[in-house]
């Protein structure tokens, strides 16, 4: 599976969006979970408990955070696994969020927010090369060799960042923005096509032809039906380990340890993404047609 987004022009170059299937094996998933939870340290470290311990400190930018990086994995080594390019892009992150927070006077914008490892969708993103090393595996920074689906759209690019996600659905992707110097170019048709988008057909052609709706019914009933069971599951639990005023807890156990709920919650994200995928694939035909 692969997915490619135009995304705009800078000069004759193309940047380009592409997303591929990562196959990790065991040892790499394990890493995998240890890499998204550094870049989690990090972002809760740097700035949270900096400003929950001292909020009289200066804010600092991206690059003395950095700076900081060195002396952080000396006290903490296990940061040393993860790619140090996807430390500095987390430095990043976190000081255009704070920007953001400082110079909102409409105060929609909240500050950054704690991240917690509870949060279903994990991902880290890194700047460093990534080398195709075959038709279907990558040469990723710490991981080294891994499967994925066919590298030959990354031909002729030049990977500016990539990002690793776990999906709720237990699926690795790799999200890449590829620079193209060359980019493809079509030949004119003199062909010419009026487009009407409504509500009951999805796009109506001049010369008649008509593009129905996306129906994807079956899909979105069954997640419906699992995001009722998952909520519904997830409260009795809550309700299990929620202390009384005493504090003490009904039941002893932690909210992680019930599996009911997180079976729950795998299938609802497995029946929501058939029916994104297939609403996204009918929509790549339509405009491949086109």
């Amino acid at each position: 599976m692969f997915d490619i987004i135009l995304k705009r022009k800078e000069g004759t170059n193309v940047l380009k969006g592409i997303k591929l299937r990562l196959y990790p094996n065991r040892t790499q998933q394990n890493q995998l979970e240890q890499m998204f939870g550094n870049d989690r340290f990090v972002w809760n470290a740097m700035m949270n408990e900096r400003y929950q311990n001292n909020r009289d400190l200066p804010f600092l930018g991206k690059f003395k955070l950095n700076y900081l990086l060195k002396p952080l994995k000396k006290e903490y080594p296990f940061l040393k696994t993860s790619d140090s390019s996807s430390l500095q892009v987390v430095n990043e992150f976190l000081t255009q969020s704070w920007k953001n927070f400082f110079q909102d006077k409409t105060g929609q914008i909240g500050k950054p927010r704690f991240h917690s490892r509870k949060y279903l969708k994990k991902s880290y993103t890194g700047k460093s090369i990534i080398r195709i090393t075959g038709k279907r595996y990558l040469k990723i920074p710490k991981l080294g060799y891994v499967k994925t689906s066919k590298t030959g759209v990354l031909q002729n690019t030049k990977v500016k960042r990539y990002t690793v996600m776990l999906e709720p659905t237990g699926k690795y992707y790799l999200s890449l923005q590829a620079e193209i110097s060359e980019p493809e170019k079509y030949s004119l048709t003199g062909k010419q096509v009026g487009i009407d988008v409504g509500v009951a057909d999805l796009a109506i052609l001049s010369n008649g032809l008509k593009y129905p709706s996306f129906n994807s019914s079956y899909f979105e009933k069954k997640a419906k039906i699992w995001q009722k069971k998952y909520s519904r599951r997830r409260h009795l639990v809550k309700l299990l380990v929620l202390q009384n005023k005493n504090k003490r807890v009904l039941c002893p156990r932690s909210l992680e340890s019930f599996t009911n709920w997180q079976k729950a919650q795998k299938s609802k994200a497995k029946y929501q993404a058939k029916a994104a995928n297939q609403r996204r694939d009918y929509l790549h035909k339509l405009t491949t047609h086109l």
